[in-house]
C-alpha cells in the first residue's frame, strides 16, 4: 500500500512511512482524505465503519491484500475518520459528496463499492444516488435500513476514551473473543484518541442517537429500484448491527445474494477473513 510522511500534504503521489494507516492524499469534495491504494485491474472502492478509532486501514487490513490481487483496490478514511479532515457538520449528504468527489479526483466513472456497517448506509446512499457510478455492491453488515438501534451500536457510538471502554466495544464486535486482547484494545484506544479523532467521533452521533439510524436510512423504495448485482453478508451473531437489517435488503434488492457466517459478529472481515475475502473475489469478478 502506498503511503504519505505528511498526512497533510494534497498529493497522489506517495513515499514510505511506517504508519501502514497512512496513504495518499486528495481532495474530495472538499476534503482532504487519506485513502490506502493497491493493486490493479478494475477498480474496488472499500468503505469503512463508524467505530471509535476506526479507519480505512483498521476496517481493511486483512481485505485490501487479497482483493488488490485482481483488483485496483481504494480505501478513504471518511470525513472525520482516520487522518482525513475533520471538518464538522457530519452528515450522510457530506459523506456521499465526499465518495463522488473521491472518485472524481482519480477519474474514475464507475466502481464497485464494498460497504461495511455504516458504509454499507453510505455505499446505498451513493448507488442511489448515483446508480450509473456503480457497477457491483456488496453490503457486510450493513445499516440503509431504519431499524430500532440496538444496545451494541448505541454502547458504540456513545464510547467515551479509556482502555476499558475500548475493549468493552471491541467486544461486542467479535464472536470470538480470542480476537480481542489487550494489546488490540490499547492500539485501539490510542487511535481513538489521535489529535481531533474522538472530538469528531462525539460530535458525529450524540444522544438521543435513533435520529442518526434513521439518517443513514435509504427509503425502502429507492432501494428497491437498485439495478446493482448485489452481494449481502452478515454476521448471524451480530450484536450492533441486527442480521433482519441483511434479510430486509435481500428482499428489497432485486438482484441480490445474501450471505451469513454462523458463529460471527460484526466483524465478518476479520473474524472470517479468508473465506470472506473468497467469496468478495468471487462476486467481484
Amino acid at each position: 500500500m502506498s503511503a504519505v510522511p505528511d498526512p497533510t500534504a494534497d498529493s497522489s503521489t506517495a513515499e514510505p512511512t511506517s504508519r501502514p494507516e497512512i496513504g495518499r492524499r486528495v481532495t474530495a469534495g472538499g476534503v482532504g482524505t487519506n485513502y490506502l491504494e493497491s493493486g490493479d485491474g478494475s477498480p474496488v472502492v472499500l468503505v469503512h465503519g463508524s467505530g471509535p478509532g476506526v479507519s480505512a486501514y483498521a476496517n481493511w487490513r486483512l481485505t485490501i491484500p487479497s482483493l488488490s490481487a485482481e483488483h485496483r483496490v481504494l480505501a478513504p478514511d471518511m470525513a472525520g475518520f482516520g487522518f482525513s479532515d475533520k471538518p464538522g457538520g457530519y452528515s450522510m449528504h457530506g459523506w456521499v459528496a465526499q465518495l463522488d468527489g473521491f472518485l472524481d479526483a482519480l477519474g474514475l466513472d464507475r466502481v464497485s463499492l464494498v460497504g461495511n456497517s455504516f458504509g454499507g448506509g453510505l455505499a446505498i446512499a451513493f448507488a442511489a444516488r448515483w446508480p450509473e457510478r456503480v457497477d457491483r455492491l456488496v453490503l457486510m453488515g450493513s445499516m440503509g435500513v431504519e431499524f430500532p438501534i440496538t444496545d451494541g451500536l448505541d454502547r458504540v457510538w456513545g464510547y467515551a476514551p479509556s482502555i476499558g471502554n475500548m475493549r468493552s466495544i471491541l467486544d461486542l464486535f467479535a464472536f470470538d473473543r480470542q480476537l480481542v486482547n489487550d494489546e488490540l484494545a490499547e492500539l485501539r484506544y490510542r487511535a481513538s484518541t489521535e489529535p481531533g479523532v474522538q472530538e469528531a467521533f462525539a460530535a458525529m452521533f450524540p444522544a438521543p442517537r435513533q435520529r442518526w439510524v434513521a439518517s443513514m436510512a435509504t427509503p425502502e423504495a429507492t432501494i428497491a429500484a437498485l439495478p446493482h448485482q448485489t452481494l449481502i453478508v452478515h454476521g448471524r451473531d451480530d450484536r450492533v448491527i441486527p442480521l433482519d437489517n441483511a434479510i430486509r435488503l435481500a428482499q428489497l434488492i432485486d438482484r441480490s445474494q445474501l450471505h451469513v457466517f454462523g458463529r460471527c459478529g460484526h466483524w465478518t472481515q476479520i473474524e472470517h477473513a479468508a473465506d470472506f475475502n473468497a467469496l468478495l473475489r468471487h462476486f467481484l469478478r
